[in-house]
């Protein structure tokens, strides 16, 4: 019996002694685990609190040129800057840390291949309390190696200061998409409407093969670089997304031309997501095709690749805001502005991580769900809302924009895999003159045969101009960069981005100064307003910008301006259509649907007919809140003259 009772005893110790250890090993673990996570915690707070410090100075920077305009530079400009200066301390001062251990070299993977690694990696580690255990740590895909160096070092603080293309694109791009459309000056948009897709989509395109054809014609006396003519195509579609930020910052500051604001606005919206549709299409193009010479099956599914996706984002974003428009419609939401206002971001936001997650494109979504999100759900919101939405998406914007170029300028030096060949960096600023100016005159050429309003060329050399490349070109250049080809591709974009967002941006005003361009224009609404003092007038001069009575004058368009000549017909019915029965149907202004739709259809009318819509104004059909989203008649005229087309030889553009 004693025994048995010592028997167990030595069982029970050893067994406590075996569970000692295991627990002795776990809480290594998890120390370690837990040690990596503070370290992690920290390193982002340092990271993000950079950043914060250096938004706070491009805030009083622009805060700065409210009350001193420097004339070769701009906030936006001065953003890349600081974000080139502290990256390059980050990278050349900040202390080194040493992963240890550095490198494990496993065996060769004879199953893979390195056209399909494997997403995760077991490891399996020698329990150090028991040598005949092992112990199994999970890695995850990150990228290929780019060293042979036996001591992998890397500095924390400068890969995650790194521009990564994923946050970009989830959470910087989408608001400045959506501000963008729910902004827009629907009237001045419209009005242009055939010019802006033009050049957004003919132009982009051309722009893309153009430069493909251009780099891959120099290139062929570069052979060391390995570029294919898909690489290069790729490149022109990526680089073809221009980014007019700064430009656009100086024509609001100074009022230009509403035409000519529209027209670089609406082409830098839509191209952005033409260029992102088209670098996908051609890099699928890419994979399908396996020869060197041309595949017209491939060209051709890329080509309903690009419509499908384009045409589909574009109605998943609009029923989006129909959705929402309904939502709060026929519910009394608006009862609580805080559940409203956040019913609204939401809904938005989620089209865009919908198309993206149904294999479309996430910013044509949210730019058409902003655009009927300012046409119809806008009109069904509380005033508090009204203005809690604006405020929310215009300092959402601010902070997005500014964020993405100091990112931008941070990652210049944090990105360890440049590929720096100055002869190509050259050969790629070529191609985009080159490719811009078969975007901008040709087009304007064949616009101008059907127009009564004429794009002048004074309009078309700024525009040429305002082809800056920014954050959408630079995220589609890193989002892959394992191969020494897309390296070159992304340093190359980087330093075509920087030259032009300060180059470009800084002579913007001197630009317009050149090129005769007038300032201190209006917007329509006060041209009505001001319609019977303009024909009074017998002369119209511009002024310098800066003295508010004389800008006044100054920017009173001359009596031809508001002259309606022909309507467009099919915005015109559009318009009608909408006005009867698109309005009626999505918020509460009239004319009723019992009044516009059949008697059949009379029951329906009654059921979609809501209380507010019945005790409103019946002579009303368009509130305050939706001036400037409806359109009328003599802002639909095919013919109508904008300030671009009246030429007066005594007006000068002073800029100070």
């Amino acid at each position: 019996m004693d025994g048995e009772i010592f028997g167990a005893a030595i069982l029970f110790a050893c067994f406590s002694i075996i569970l000692t250890a295991e627990n002795a090993n776990i809480d290594k673990i998890t120390s370690k685990v837990e040690e990596r996570v503070e370290a992690n915690h920290r390193l982002d707070s340092q990271n993000i609190f950079m950043f914060m410090s250096l938004l706070i100075l491009v805030i009083l920077t622009i805060w700065l040129f409210k009350y001193k305009r420097f004339r070769f530079v701009h906030e936006t400009g001065l953003a890349v800057i600081y974000g080139l200066i502290i990256g390059a301390i980050i990278r050349y001062a900040s202390p080194k840390v040493v992963l240890k251990p550095p490198v494990i070299d496993l065996p060769l993977a004879s199953n893979y291949t390195a056209g399909d690694p494997p997403e995760v990696v077991k490891v399996s580690i020698h329990d150090e309390t028991n040598v005949n255990s092992t112990i199994q740590f999970r890695y995850q895909f990150r990228d290929i190696v780019q060293t042979e160096e036996a001591e992998y070092q890397e500095e924390e603080l400068v890969q995650k200061a790194t521009f990564d293309p994923e946050v970009f694109f989830n959470v910087l791009l989408p608001p400045i998409i959506f501000h963008a459309g729910y902004s827009l000056k629907r009237r001045h948009f419209f009005r242009n409407f055939g010019a802006i897709v033009g050049y957004a989509f003919l132009g982009t395109t051309i722009s893309t093969l153009a430069i493909g054809c251009v780099l891959y014609g120099i290139t062929r006396v570069m052979p060391y670089l390995n570029l294919t003519f898909t690489d290069t195509l790729f490149f022109g579609a990526l680089i073809s997304a221009t980014d007019p930020v700064t430009v656009l910052a100086i024509f609001h500051d100074l009022h230009v031309d509403v035409d000519l604001y529209a027209l670089v606005f609406g082409e830098s919206v839509l191209n952005d997501a033409v260029a992102i549709v088209l670098s996908g299409s051609v890099e699928k193009y890419g994979k399908s095709t396996t020869g060197a010479t041309f595949d017209a099956k491939a060209f051709f599914e890329s080509l309903g690749n690009f419509l499908g996706i384009f045409s589909g984002a574009f109605a998943l974003g609009t029923l989006g805001g129909m959705i929402n428009a309904l939502l709060t419609k026929y519910t009394k939401i608006s009862d609580h502005p805080l559940l409203e206002t956040t019913l609204f971001f939401l809904v938005s936001y989620s089209t865009y991580l919908a198309a993206d997650a149904a294999g479309l494109t996430g910013i044509v979504a949210i730019l058409f769900c902003g655009i009927s999100q300012a046409h119809y759900t806008y009109n069904n919101l509380s005033s508090e809302s009204k203005l809690r939405t604006k405020q929310l998406f215009e300092l959402l914007n601010m902070l997005a924009e500014n964020f993405v170029f100091l990112y931008i300028g941070v990652s210049t030096f944090t990105f360890t895999k440049h590929n720096w060949r100055v002869e190509f960096i050259f050969s790629a600023f070529l191609a985009i003159i080159v490719g811009r100016a078969l975007n901008i005159y040709p087009i304007s050429f064949l616009l101008n045969l059907g127009r009564k309003n004429k794009i002048n060329y004074n309009f078309q050399h700024l525009m040429m101009f305002s082809g800056l490349r920014g954050a959408i070109a630079f995220a589609l250049a890193i989002r892959n960069t394992s191969s020494s080809v897309r390296q070159l591709l992304l340093s190359t974009t980087l330093v075509i981005v920087i030259a032009t967002v300060i180059g470009c941006g800084g002579f913007t005003t001197q630009m317009l100064q050149w090129l005769k361009i007038r300032v201190g224009v209006t917007d329509d609404t006060d041209t009505h307003n001001e319609t019977t003092a303009v024909r009074n007038s017998s002369e119209n001069t511009s002024s310098p910008v800066g003295s508010p009575s004389e800008t006044s004058e100054a920017s009173t368009p001359t009596s031809q301006s508001v002259e309606p000549v022909k309507s467009a017909y099919l915005i015109d019915k559009w318009s009608d259509f909408d006005r009867k029965y698109m309005k009626p149907l999505f918020t509460h202004s009239r004319p009723l649907l019992t009044e516009t739709l059949p008697g059949c259809c009379l029951p329906l009318a009654r059921l979609l007919t809501t209380d507010r819509q019945l005790a409103s104004d019946p002579h009303r059909t368009t509130g305050e809140d939706d001036l400037e989203i409806i359109i009328d008649d003599n802002e639909l005229t095919y013919g109508e003259q904008s300030s671009a087309s009246i030429h007066d030889p005594t007006q000068k553009a002073t800029l100070q």
